[in-house]
């Protein structure tokens, strides 16, 4: 990247340690002196060599969403629960519920594959900057600026892609003052070795989540495999497992409070550039009404799945999912709130509109674009719950879904492939087909049918300007709830779409075959993906508007900073530094940064959320801690604080000690903490971990896997941490 642009270097120690999500390049750029003090006891250049490419911190994997990094040189990696439930969820059923009971593979053959889980191991980072912006047209207008830059990347993914293997991206900072191409292996060959039971890895379930103190085991450990000659290749018994460069050695010693640590992963998206206005809309109508429409569908699928023990299966994976997004918007409101966070930003904007003013003709370019990113925002709001219900439309009902995603295909492969929207390219058609044939296990009609209903109840109720045409044809502009019942029940019964032979036929049929169906939730589907379509074009050209303009804006608000400033989180691998602390949440309160198995055993009811299994609440009551008690404690450590800036993505990432050994695995964020995507708060910034020493109990003690933490380098009574790679 640009070091004039993004101010990377650091001449002096910062005055912050946890803030700033950091890119392996950035990390070169970071004062050794100063991170040395922190308590990094590896050069700089032992995370991440740029001459190779890689580094430590190619031990960190993206597996789709989430986190997760290498723990032998076998291709053990670790992760959270959630993550892996998805390969959980596929090989349980209530005759053989892992979900409830957890998986432990005694043996390599009994490993469970996960179909269409992928994970990427980072393999080299480049700055495309100049050749992305030198694709746009000199006075191109707003769509063409977007169509020029989409085609750009994809040309520069195309060519990335030509080896075998691999999954390449353009990711874009600061809105468009830097563009890097990404280049990673994909392994295509992931197997499901352990998982907790579900009262274990959801200890605590919602009502815990986000919160603090928590005692959950939110880990799982997966493998990845590549054909004998070490080439990545799709599930094979031939298949070995994959041989890892860089991994991370268990610190079986943990950690204590004060202690350094690293936390590295793939954060998805913060909003920290956004405008105080922009942050504002946020905060009145999008958390909102994810607290609304999503609440509904959540509050459905749970009542039917009490009913129903198979649907209460189907639905848990979208269930985690929703009940995630809905907590996250409420404690983004509250943050929000408490944090007077877009009075700050009103504040921070007009003291770089000030400063800006004062450079006159300089930075004229900056003001500008900041007001006419105020107006592109007003403009939008007209239409903002038709666009919010458009967008939501493929997250709720299966069945909606389902159709969609094979008329967009459809609509989108009748385009040239570099034409095509980039989710509908080729390159992401064998991901198609594996989701489409995984939400096979996610059908549970009954549930599915009544999130339907809700979903076309709020349509029918929008205003005469933002009506959904699909919605209108086929449901009707208003109804009774006894005909649009009817209306649904007649389509799940006539369609063909929801049967997974016919589904994945339809993955290769024209618009034309697929009319040709008279498949009614097909039809549907065709005509809400027109409109689907039609809303992701004006997107377009508010994000080529947005690609001309932000960048103008950051460039002034950066020179104004005079210190380093970390890009936004944009699903790229970062290091974020930390110390191991606890917090004040509020008056009279402090939490200390680490609970216990006891602990643990206090917060147990025999009811859900908090009802731990039995072989778990044997061994602890009885005290059997192994070698895993924490000296200071004298007991199990089983999760930790720490004040590292972390947010989605960070699911599963490792975090790492000084030497660049394993001492937890990164789950969580604290209730005061989620609105911490606007901005950092070092008083309230903290991140939760599950402690590498419960997981390594839980392990040795209550599972016996001994296999396992054989080669893991660790033996029962002798536990040995080896020294990194």
């Amino acid at each position: 990247m640009k070091k004039t642009l993004l101010l990377l270097s650091l001449v002096a120690a910062p005055a912050f340690a946890g803030e700033g999500k950091w890119t392996p390049q950035q990390v070169l750029e970071l004062d050794p002196a100063w991170l040395k003090a922190q308590g990094l006891q590896l050069p700089p250049k032992k995370l991440w060599d740029p001459q190779r490419g890689t580094g430590l911190l190619a031990g960190t994997v993206n597996t789709g969403g989430c986190s997760g990094s290498f723990i032998s040189g076998t291709g053990l990696i670790i992760t959270n629960h959630h993550c892996a439930f998805s390969i959980v969820q596929e090989h349980s059923s209530p005759q053989k519920d892992l979900i409830t009971q957890g998986f432990l593979a005694k043996e390599r053959s009994e490993e469970l594959p996960g179909k269409g889980s992928r994970v990427q191991v980072p393999r080299a980072f480049k700055d495309v900057t100049a050749e992305v912006l030198a694709a746009v047209p000199t006075g191109a207008d707003d769509l063409t600026r977007y169509k020029a830059i989409d085609r750009k990347q994809k040309e520069l993914v195309a060519e990335c892609e030509k080896r075998p293997a691999t999954r390449c991206q353009v990711a874009t900072f600061d809105g468009g003052v830097n563009y890097t191409l990404v280049d990673a292996v994909e392994l295509q060959d992931v197997r499901l070795v352990y998982a907790p039971p579900r009262e274990v890895g959801e200890y605590g379930g919602e009502e815990d989540n986000w919160m603090w103190p928590r005692h959950t085991g939110d880990f799982a450990i997966i493998r990845a495999y590549t054909a004998p000659d070490g080439s990545s290749a799709p599930f094979s018994d031939k298949n070995v497992p994959y041989k890892a460069e860089f991994f991370f050695p268990l610190a079986t010693q943990g950690v204590k409070p004060g202690d350094f640590v690293m936390v590295l992963g793939y954060p998805g998206t913060t909003f920290r550039t956004l405008l105080a206005d922009e942050m504002a809309e946020r905060e009145s109508r999008f958390y909102p009404k994810v607290r609304d429409v999503v609440g509904e569908a959540i509050r459905i699928m749970e009542a039917e799945g009490e009913k129903d023990p198979a649907g209460k299966i189907a639905v848990a994976s979208l269930v985690k999912g929703l009940n995630n997004f809905y907590k996250n918007s409420g404690g983004q409101l509250a943050g929000l709130k408490r944090g007077h966070i877009v009075q700050k930003q009103h504040a921070a904007e007009a003291a770089v509109v000030s400063w800006a003013e004062k450079g006159g003709a300089k930075w004229a370019e900056s003001l500008q674009a900041r007001e006419a990113l105020l107006a592109e925002g007003r403009a939008a709001a007209a239409t903002y719950d038709r666009e919010f219900l458009l967008a939501m439309s493929g997250r709720l009902a299966r069945s909606t879904a389902l159709a969609t995603t094979v008329a967009r295909l459809a609509q989108e492969r009748a385009k040239p492939d570099m034409e095509r929207r980039p989710e509908y390219m080729d390159r992401e058609l064998p991901r198609i087909k594996d989701r489409l044939e995984r939400e096979q296990k996610n059908l549970f009609l009954t549930a599915d049918k009544k999130v339907l209903f809700a979903f076309v109840k709020r349509a029918q109720a929008l205003g005469p300007d933002e009506r959904i045409a699909s919605i209108d044809t086929h449901f009707g502009k208003a109804s009774t709830d006894a005909e649009l019942t009817a209306r649904i029940d007649a389509l799940y019964a006539q369609t063909k779409v929801l049967t997974l032979e016919e589904r994945l036929k339809m993955v290769g049929e024209s618009v034309a075959q697929l009319e040709a169906r008279k498949d009614p939730l097909l039809a549907f589907g065709l005509d809400l993906a027109k409109e689907q379509s039609a809303l992701d074009d004006l997107k377009d050209r508010r994000q080529g508007a947005m690609s001309r303009l932000r960048p103008a804006w950051r460039k002034a608000v950066m020179a104004h900073a005079g210190k380093p400033v970390a890009p936004d989180a944009n699903s790229t691998l970062r290091v974020t530094f930390a110390k191991v602390q606890g917090y004040a949440p509020r008056d009279g309160v402090i939490y200390t940064p680490q609970t216990t198995l006891t602990g643990m055993l206090e917060k147990h009811t025999g009811q859900e959320p908090f009802n731990a299994p039995e072989k778990v609440r044997a061994v602890a009551e009885a005290k059997r801690f192994g070698a895993w008690a924490d000296p200071r404690l004298k007991d199990v450590p089983v999760d930790f604080l720490a004040d590292a800036d972390t947010t989605g993505g960070n699911s599963g990432s490792p975090t790492v000690n000084g030497k660049g050994q394993l001492v937890g695995v990164n789950f969580d964020r604290v209730w005061e903490n989620v609105a911490n995507d606007f901005g950092y708060n070092p008083d309230v910034a903290r991140n939760v971990s599950v402690d590498v020493r419960y997981v390594l109990w839980m392990l040795d003690q209550v599972e016996d896997a001994d296999g396992l933490l054989r080669e893991l380098g660790v033996r029962k009574g002798a536990p040995v941490a080896k020294e990194t790679r």
